[in-house]
């Protein structure tokens, strides 16, 4: 019990620094994800951990996991529900979510200073492919994040 107490504490102290977050969907194939909190700079590629901004069926404050694919500067093109950054395909843009709400492609244009595109490899991931997520703002992003398993 003293050392269950001791690991708890320990856990609670690194909590500005570091935290563990669940992965409840299937958007990404890791379940546990260690986060390096604090100021980052995403490269592409990168796995970053945000702050959602609400919306969907899911409340502002959630905290998402995603792989970033533009970065700001970066050139989003839409045609039809395809949506490409620079001249990488990220993916088709459904127009139905799994829980039959209507979804509609982002739009084309220029990605914002300090926003990045993010998505997965997951067809059915909430991700910047569609205008309810949009780009994510620097300001939303809680860390760096580390599949664990």
């Amino acid at each position: 019990m003293v050392a269950l107490s001791i690991v708890a504490a320990m856990a609670w102290s690194l909590t500005p620094w570091y935290g563990l977050s669940f992965n409840m969907s299937t958007s990404l194939p890791g379940t546990l994800y260690f986060i390096r909190k604090g100021p980052c700079h995403p490269h592409l590629g990168d796995t970053i951990a945000f702050r959602w901004h609400g919306g969907a069926t899911y409340p502002a404050g959630l905290t998402f996991i995603k792989h970033v694919a533009g970065l700001p500067g970066d050139v989003v093109h839409v045609i039809g529900r395809d949506v490409w950054v620079n001249q990488t395909y990220i993916g088709y843009a459904k127009p139905l979510s799994l829980a039959g709400m209507a979804l509609f492609p982002t739009s084309a244009g220029v990605i914002p200073p300090d926003h990045y595109f993010v998505t997965t490899p997951n067809p059915n991931s909430l991700d910047s492919r569609y205008a309810i997520a949009g780009t994510v703002p620097q300001s939303a992003i809680v860390g760096e994040a580390y599949e664990v398993f």
